[in-house]
């Protein structure tokens, strides 16, 4: 069967400035935090050991050119840019991101800007990070100065990456700095997150800039085990939380009344002011970016909670192994091809049908050099794994939702926050030794797919 894709359909695929660029004057919290705990990285690997984009951004692009990409989004260092985030700025810095901005528009491939990807400058961490309405303001200023700066060629612009994944790491799962385990403080930060998308949002409407301005919000469906009545309510519950605490924000401007009204019963509510009601709603989004690797199902929870245990999401469910369900095993995490088609309709029926587009999909494999093939990764799993995706994704098009691209986590294998590079994500392989780039196979098939706007499966 052949599966054709709208005229200007955007393709192409996602980095950030901190998994690639390599060494900045700024420090952010993870240069800090791998500085001071190695172990916590695979392999001792740390944010400097990157796919040197800094370097190499001119021949990279040209690889982007061949990959036929007509768009790439990849972020703005703030450590960089601002390296104590609120004083000034570094002309290096802009110069790198100009000459960045200019190849990509002039190699005919769109440029799709984020200005946060979980590298918040050190600086701005040791005053609270997102727990301070002060560095809400210093992240409203850096967004002026990069819509000032960049915004007459950049017309896709993105607040945040993954702005649950910070909360999760830093505030309740110990998976990034600064490793607190604390349910009210993260969601505080979560809160403050959208208010500083919000000033963003609000200073870009300001300026008159000629593009859009989104989010991008990596979404999981929630699957209860069952419909019974205790499933349902937990896999609820999983996606207010996950979910909808950023997804109702962004795109009605308000958060869903229930979340607050189980935080408020639990009193893990964090300190608003009255004016806040007024600027979230002000940061509704012209596009939505749609990060999307796997499901989450759950169930009831069939064990009473410990109450002298921190109070977390997982009060109120538990996750279910689904029986038969496939696996990537490298990563440990759900192949579940349908998932992308659910969020499409879930956007599509609830939420007006907001433009939006697949900004991350992607296939982590480790060791992929034993399916080197007359020197090139024979990497035939991750053909099958995009494939699948785009057929549902197809199918969700078809039926009305408003996708407007596909976007593939990532371009070149990068270094990959505490799991360093570990499993390989990339069209092209990084010899990391040599910084040599070579396309594997799923890159060919890309570029044909993308040139084509179409691709054919049995």
């Amino acid at each position: 069967m052949k599966y054709a894709f709208p005229d200007n359909f955007w393709w192409g695929s996602a980095s950030s400035a901190l998994q690639t660029e390599g060494a900045r004057e700024g420090e952010t919290t993870w240069d800090y935090w791998f500085a001071r705990e190695p172990n916590r990285f695979h392999n001792g690997v740390g944010p400097q050991q990157t796919s040197t984009f800094y370097q190499h951004w001119k021949t990279d692009i040209q690889l982007l050119k061949q990959l036929n990409h007509n768009s790439f989004r990849t972020s703005i260092s703030w450590a960089r840019l601002i390296p104590d985030g609120i004083g000034e700025v570094n002309p290096e810095a802009v110069d790198f991101y100009n000459q960045v901005i200019d190849e990509l528009n002039e190699q005919g491939i769109t440029p799709f800007i984020t200005l946060f990807h979980f590298d918040m400058p050190m600086a701005m961490q040791e005053i609270g990070g997102w727990e301070n309405r002060d560095v809400v303001d210093a992240y409203a200023r850096y967004a002026q100065i990069c819509f000032e700066l960049f915004g007459d060629r950049v017309l896709h612009w993105f607040t945040f990456n993954e702005p649950i994944v910070p909360v999760e790491g830093g505030y309740l799962y110990d998976f990034h700095y600064p490793n607190v385990v604390d349910f009210r403080r993260a969601a505080t930060a979560a809160y403050h997150t959208v208010l500083a998308h919000a000033k963003a949002v609000q200073a870009y409407r300001a300026g008159h800039y000629a593009g859009e301005i989104g989010i991008v919000l990596n979404l999981t469906p929630s699957y209860p085990r069952s419909q019974n009545p205790a499933d349902v309510k937990a896999a609820h519950v999983a996606d207010l939380m996950f979910n909808r605490s950023f997804l109702d924000p962004v795109l009605r401007g308000e958060y869903p009344a229930d979340l607050v009204a189980l935080l408020k019963s639990y009193d893990q509510l964090p300190a608003c002011k009255p004016e806040d009601g007024f600027l979230i709603a002000e940061g509704k989004i012209d596009l939505l970016g749609v990060n999307y690797y796997q499901p989450r199902r759950v169930k009831c929870r069939d064990s009473a909670v410990n109450p002298q245990a921190p109070f977390m999401p997982e009060w109120f469910f538990d996750s279910y192994e689904m029986p038969g369900r496939k696996m990537n095993p490298y990563r440990g995490w759900e192949i579940y091809e349908p998932g992308i088609y659910d969020i499409l309709v879930n956007l599509r029926d609830n939420y007006g049908n907001p433009r939006c587009f697949i900004s991350e999909n992607g296939m982590g494999v480790e060791n992929e050099q034993r399916f080197i093939e007359n020197g090139q990764i024979n990497d035939q799993y991750r053909i099958e794994f995009i494939s699948e995706h785009l057929a549902w994704l197809h199918k969700g098009i078809s039926e009305g939702c408003n996708c407007l691209g596909y976007h593939m986590w990532t371009f070149i294998d990068n270094w990959s926050w505490c799991n360093a590079y570990k499993n390989r994500y990339g069209f092209i392989q990084l010899d990391l030794k040599t910084q040599q780039r070579t396309i594997k196979k799923s890159g060919e098939w890309f570029a044909a797919t993308a040139l084509n706007n179409s691709f054919d499966k049995e």
